[in-house]
């Protein structure tokens, strides 16, 4: 039993909770950024946008970063495998926040709301966890690929 005047039986330097706390930060940081400017960009009437770009072309590659920035916040760095765990975590973050988007929208002059282009969303959210899981197969040091048995 530890008591007040005790110490702890496992203590950590005080710098410890810091760094975790600064890394937290620097990995969601880019997170809230990128929603901001989602958010900034969908409050537009006329939002500024290539016109020869298809709209929904335009979806998935907005998207597709912002499935790389959550993935790099959840799974604590963009090396990290893509865990089952990891991608329920991303696409959950991603379809809430593109169909909060879309409502957004609805109370913006000149915007509507379509569900085409949450989808859209989606699919370049998918698209950047694929990316993320080729990414960590070509990537990976040699010694660390199981090689096969003869």
């Amino acid at each position: 039993m530890i008591t007040p005047n005790s110490q702890s039986p496992n203590p950590k330097p005080a710098t410890n909770g810091l760094l975790t706390t600064l890394k937290r930060f620097l990995l969601w940081a880019p997170v809230l950024v990128y929603m901001a400017g989602i958010f900034y960009l969908s409050a537009q009437s006329s939002p500024p946008a290539p016109s020869r770009i298809p709209d929904k072309l335009q979806h998935a590659v907005e998207y597709f970063g912002f499935g790389l920035v959550v993935f790099r916040a959840v799974a604590g760095g963009l090396g990290s495998r893509v865990t089952a765990a990891h991608a329920k975590a991303t696409m959950l973050i991603v379809i809430v926040y593109a169909i909060s988007d879309e409502l957004h929208q609805l109370f913006v002059p000149l915007r509507t709301a379509d569900v085409r282009d949450a989808l859209a969303d989606v699919v370049g959210a998918s698209i950047a966890l694929i990316a993320c899981w080729a990414w960590h197969i070509i990537a990976a040091p040699r010694d660390r690929i199981p090689t096969p048995k003869s």
